[in-house]
């Protein structure tokens, strides 16, 4: 089993980089394999709505940036942590435009896959910015790994995160939740349980 981590900052080995590490590390004592996917600092578009990904292409009509390369990622992992720094009290730019076009584009990618999201900021904003992550889990029918309390790292610096003894173990206790969980999904495939069907999706508009 795979699991993959998304990190939504800019800096490759900052402080969002940090706290996924401190993940990376149960997630190989609990025996699970584990691959970092770094967004990057280069342009990335956003979703303008264009629909060109419709009718399970898999993949979105820019191909100029890492988004393309994060939905073929997400098909061969089994579970995902993303980290994101808060900017301005909410997740960054970036991360939530991955998202926003992974998830249309690829969403079948993502379906189904626990989910951990994990924040790092220098003090305020985190909850907010772990709720828009989360929407995107919820939607596509996502089991969302909880911990001991909200996933959140605070510092300037990577070694400022690394005197958040609180902070990095609620991401171990969730980076445990996840590898339980994912232990816990291949189990019952063992036993021919399998993911329940969601039904024809209805769509009712509010405004008529």
């Amino acid at each position: 089993m795979k699991v993959l981590l998304v990190n939504g900052s800019p800096h490759a080995n900052g402080c969002t980089y940090t706290a996924l590490q401190e993940a990376a590390q149960v997630l190989e004592a609990e025996g699970l394999q584990w691959e970092i996917f770094q967004l990057g600092n280069k342009p990335l578009q956003d979703c303008i709505g264009c629909g060109g990904c419709s009718g399970g292409k898999n993949r979105c009509v820019f191909d100029n940036d890492p988004v393309n390369s994060l939905i073929q990622a997400a098909e061969q992992a089994d579970g995902f942590i993303f980290g994101c720094p808060v900017y301005y009290a909410h997740p960054s730019a970036r991360l939530l435009a991955a998202l926003d076009r992974a998830f249309y584009a690829g969403g079948a990618s993502f379906t189904r896959k626990p989910g951990f999201a994990l924040v790092s900021a220098r003090r305020a904003g985190t909850t907010a910015s772990l709720d828009a992550i989360w929407k995107h889990f919820t939607i596509n029918q996502m089991p969302l790994v909880s911990s001991t309390y909200w996933p959140m790292v605070h510092g300037n610096r990577p070694e400022e995160v690394l005197q958040d003894l609180e902070g990095l173990q609620v991401v171990r206790n969730g980076a445990r939740n996840l590898a339980w969980l994912l232990k816990c999904i291949q189990a019952g495939k063992e036993q021919g349980i399998l993911p329940a069907e969601a039904e024809n999706r209805a769509r009712t508009n509010f405004i008529r």
